[in-house]
């Protein structure tokens, strides 16, 4: 166990530790952040209040990592919930307006403020079996990881230098590859299709921060069909792995404090268009390597310094806003896609390798991924609730065949 007892701030402070936290940041912000927008989109947000999410949900991820490292003195990562917004763009079809879906994030983030304060929940959520989480995950993911083929139809001529590039980048530094891509999708898209007149000034104005509050509307529907999943695969795919990597580099926090705090941040930000702060499990890992500082007790700057580099990202994030409603939906899907792409197959290898429960995961799968709706409710919900009690029955024939 590592020794993370007090002492100065600014001796523990190294170019090591800022160098790996603004590569986190930046690498963390680029490879995902059309996934984000095309999800706060497709549940039913306006280009501004989609912008308006984005802002607030880097600023509240900055934040909260700020704060987790600085009191623990740990390497604690934060991010925002791609998984979660794969799901706004496969559920987003069930919500009727951009209200309901905030509804929804406020029922999310108060299920994780509940889950970090109030353990038995915590481990209800750890307890669902992680063939049919991931199985859930896959099935979410499975139309965004679809999207670069689909983007070839649309428009070969911009999609295959697109998807030349993530691969070749890809075999020489994978967490560049997403990031190159992008830049590659918008030399082409200027190539091709062109920036309108007033690019210029609606440059400069997308450099001003613009947060916009947009009432909640508590739909029940709405709340059990995108505010539970979100919920579940924010859990299960970024808090409990972000702890788990935490553990692996010898570090010892309590879980229920670290959730429950992404869970305020998140409550926090939810009003104005963000879905999903959760501990991070990829930059984690960087953070708490040796390229981050040899001592171990000294990593932690790292992840502060990647909190203060998501702030200042956040503030400006409305170029970024700017340049993805210039592109065509299904290339934006294309580069989000991408950047899913590892996420989906360790999720469906994981989901079908269990050979006794393979057909309660291949459910899962299929429901989540169906696209369909029952009741209002989407097909995550479903999937994990079918998925669930075809596990449950298999395990009770077992043990009445023992």
């Amino acid at each position: 166990m590592i020794n993370t007892a007090k002492h100065s701030y600014v001796k523990d402070l190294s170019g090591s530790a800022i160098g790996m936290g603004v590569l986190a940041a930046v690498v963390g912000f680029t490879s995902s952040f059309a996934i984000v927008l095309q999800g706060l989109t497709a549940a039913g947000a306006t280009p501004a209040q989609a912008t308006s999410g984005l802002i607030a949900l880097t600023v509240g991820m900055g934040l909260s990592g700020i704060v987790l490292s600085l009191r623990y003195r740990m390497p604690i990562g934060v991010a925002w919930s791609t998984p979660g917004a794969a799901l706004l763009i496969s559920s987003g079809d069930t919500l009727a307006s951009v209200n309901e879906a905030i509804g929804a994030y406020i029922f999310s983030s108060v299920l994780l403020l509940i889950a970090g304060w109030f353990r038995p929940l915590g481990r209800l959520i750890e307890s669902i079996p992680t063939t049919l989480a991931n199985a859930m995950l896959a099935g979410v993911l499975l139309s965004l990881c679809i999207a670069p083929v689909q983007a070839l139809a649309f428009d070969a001529y911009i999609t295959a230098p697109l998807l030349l590039t993530w691969w070749v980048v890809g075999r020489v530094n994978r967490f560049f590859a997403v990031p190159a891509a992008l830049v590659m999708l918008i030399i082409m898209v200027w190539w091709r299709i062109g920036l309108p007149e007033d690019f210029a000034q609606q440059l400069q104005a997308s450099l001003v921060p613009a947060l916009l509050w947009i009432p909640p509307v508590f739909d029940a529907g709405a709340m059990v069909s995108l505010g539970i999943p979100l919920f579940i695969v924010t859990m299960a795919s970024q808090n409990v792995p972000g702890v788990a990597v935490l553990k692996a580099a010898n570090y010892q926090p309590k879980a229920g404090p670290l959730i429950a705090n992404t869970g305020f941040f998140s409550l926090i930000a939810s009003p104005f268009g963000s879905h999903a702060i959760n501990l991070a499990a990829i930059t984690a890992a960087m953070f708490s390597s040796e390229d981050a500082h040899p001592d171990p007790n000294r990593r932690y700057w790292s992840a502060t310094v990647a909190g203060i580099s998501y702030v200042v990202i956040g503030l400006l994030a409305g170029a970024a806003g700017l340049l993805v409603t210039l592109i065509p939906s299904v290339l934006v899907e294309a580069i989000a896609g991408l950047a899913l792409l590892g996420a989906f197959s360790a999720a469906i290898v994981s989901a079908l390798s269990d050979v006794k429960h393979r057909d309660a995961a291949a459910i899962t799968f299929l429901f989540s991924g169906s696209g369909l709706a029952f009741f209002g409710i989407g097909g995550a919900f479903w999937g994990l609730l079918v998925g669930g009690a075809m596990y449950a029955v298999s395990n009770l024939k077992t043990r009445g065949n023992t």
